[in-house]
């Protein structure tokens, strides 16, 4: 039997009003992107059916050298879109020169952009200085698709990220992946009392979630949100004050329930606006309203 082809899902009811995704992945060029399964949809598609369902602002992530002027690009050809830009975690053992078969069995490969760790960090450090750019992430420690020989160097270009992002006044969106305590131990150390940081695509407990309150920290919520088996992370959600929490993607992946499975866009970001309102017991424009100041908070406007 053929393998079921996976499609991008229909357009959700548009939101009662406008809201920002502040973190996805957008496709670097306007040419037919593949999803996961080779299913295809452009980047204007993608952008002008946010759009319909009132997802009017996006963040997207460029965490490597070669995704940073095609990135920047779009936001300077596209409005709604503004610019996150970091060295990725995985991406700051390779730069080192760190190469070894991950904990789950990726095979990792340098290749010509990964010029030495520190120079890459410099160019962090002048593209931070574009007007595109909102944000600097997403950076953080990610130890399931790295192993210990790549530690120093994610715990190095970690460190230089939230001291930039000090240096150009922008908030941090966090990359932790199997690495909570590792995590809050850095920021402890590094970052300031009043920085803004993100934890992006929150993955963790109430603990986690009560460290980030007491820190003045914020949380991002993706598509797992809603799934049925993540009720741990349902009681981190509810753990957190409303205007600690953020809404996202983390497109193209993280689809949320209903079309879990199927490729992600910031369009289908409705459908988990609408589980953060039930879980809130609110009104899904009130929801939103508490969103939207949140980010503003965050990120600011345009």
């Amino acid at each position: 039997m053929a393998k079921k082809r996976r499609s991008w899902p229909d357009l959700p009811e548009p939101l009662p009003m406008t809201v920002t995704d502040n973190h996805t992945h957008l496709p670097t060029h306007d040419g037919e992107i593949p999803s996961p399964e080779g299913l295809r949809l452009s980047l204007s598609e993608q952008i002008e059916r946010a759009n319909q369902v009132r997802v009017n602002r996006m963040i997207t992530s460029a965490c490597s050298l070669p995704d940073f002027e095609p990135t920047l690009e779009i936001a300077r050809q596209w409005p709604e879109v503004k610019i996150a830009l970091a060295i990725h975690p995985n991406e700051a053992a390779l730069h080192a020169g760190i190469v070894e078969k991950s904990p789950d069995g990726f095979e990792h490969a340098r290749e010509e952009h990964h010029v030495p760790l520190i120079e890459a960090l410099g160019l962090v450090s002048r593209h931070l200085r574009d007007p595109e750019v909102v944000a600097v992430g997403e950076t953080g420690f990610d130890f399931y698709r790295t192993g210990e020989a790549g530690r120093e160097a994610q715990n190095e270009s970690f460190a230089a990220h939230v001291e930039m992002a000090q240096a150009h006044n922008l908030p941090v969106q966090i990359h932790d992946r199997d690495a909570h305590r590792e995590t809050v131990e850095l920021l402890r150390d590094v970052a300031e009392p009043d920085q803004r940081i993100v934890f992006h695509c929150f993955s963790g407990d109430r603990e986690l979630a009560k460290t980030i309150t007491e820190n003045g920290w914020f949380a991002s919520f993706a598509g797992p949100l809603t799934y049925p088996a993540n009720e741990e992370l349902r009681q981190a959600f509810l753990e957190l004050p409303h205007d600690r929490v953020l809404v996202e993607t983390d497109a193209p992946y993280l689809t949320p329930v209903p079309h879990r499975g199927c490729p992600n866009a910031s369009y289908v970001m409705p459908h988990t606006v609408r589980y953060m309102a039930m879980l809130w017991n609110v009104p899904v424009q009130q929801a939103i309203e508490r969103l939207n100041q949140t980010t503003a908070r965050v990120y600011g406007t345009w």
